[in-house]
């Protein structure tokens, strides 16, 4: 008997008219459902009709499910995985089971749909070509502190998943760590009533979030512009030419080459001789002498 299909089921983050026919289709097919919350799917599979067996799989009994449920799919049975809401595995358990399915030789269909993460970014108005997915931040200031001074010079855009309770003690983290003039966008309750999709400042955002309780309600995505580019003049990378130029302005020939050495991390006679034409072709009498 060929084993059955494990097929990967994103759900509405708010609005119901984002549940694909083919996500129902394929979730009214399938044997059993792997769901994050059977009671919160329960609901929406309730509205939609849908009368599947459901099993639950969280951070806390991932482990101890996959083997049953990969019985099941080597019987010939087809399951589905769903989260909350969104797109599975996006900060959601359920990597442990489609890792198991792919090394058990079982199928694996991602059956597309909604995305927080991918919603916000679409519409926050930042570089969008390349970015990072950071999920949620520590719950802790100083952990939380330490892994934005760690991403602090990344310049993709960046995508953060946060608490309501924690957003306005994140957003002036950002602030004070990457500079309150850094780009970003709040984007709270996307496709539902309230939704807000704001860009501004890490400044403007971090104040007008700490002012307004409402903004520190329902789920938020934050999306954060990368380190910005430095100047033409300080991207440039120095050649050894241009320290060397500037050094034998000041310092004997053997001094300078021995410091432009150290501050290119190459060997100090591979330099030496550069150091000494250029010496020799800036002669004044105002250069120090040689020592050596």
């Amino acid at each position: 008997m060929p084993a059955g299909t494990l097929y990967v089921v994103a759900t509405p983050i708010g609005h119901l008219d984002d549940f694909s026919p083919r996500a129902r289709a394929v979730l009214s097919s399938v044997a059993q459902v792997a769901a994050e919350d059977t009671r919160h799917s329960g609901r929406l599979f309730q509205q939609f009709g849908l009368d599947v067996p459901m099993v639950a799989v969280h951070d806390h009994n991932e482990a101890e499910r996959v083997p049953g449920l990969i019985r099941r799919l080597h019987d010939g049975e087809s399951v589905a995985l769903v989260s909350d809401a969104g797109t599975p595995l996006i900060s959601d358990p359920g990597y442990r089971l489609i890792a198991a399915a792919h090394d058990a030789g079982v199928r694996v269909v991602p059956v597309p749909g909604p995305c927080a993460a991918i919603a916000a970014l679409s519409a926050a108005g930042l570089a969008s070509d390349r970015f990072h997915f950071e999920g949620f931040l520590s719950a802790k200031a100083g952990p939380r502190q330490a892994r934005l001074r760690a991403l602090a010079e990344l310049p993709h855009t960046l995508i953060f998943y946060e608490a309501p309770h924690r957003v306005a003690e994140t957003l002036a983290d950002m602030a004070a760590v990457w500079g309150g003039a850094r780009l970003a966008t709040l984007a709270r309750e996307l496709t539902k009533t309230f939704e807000t999709v704001r860009r501004a400042s890490l400044a403007e955002l971090a104040a007008w979030v700490a002012s307004d309780p409402d903004q520190q309600r329902g789920e938020i995505v934050l999306v954060v512009a990368g380190a910005p580019e430095r100047e033409a003049q300080d991207a440039r990378a120095l050649t050894a030419e241009d320290i060397l130029r500037v050094l034998v302005r000041e310092l004997p020939v053997k001094q300078a080459a021995a410091l432009a050495a150290e501050m290119l991390g190459v060997k100090k006679n591979v330099l030496y001789d550069l150091a000494q034409n250029l010496r020799e072709r800036a002669r004044s009498p105002e250069l120090p002498q040689d020592s050596a």
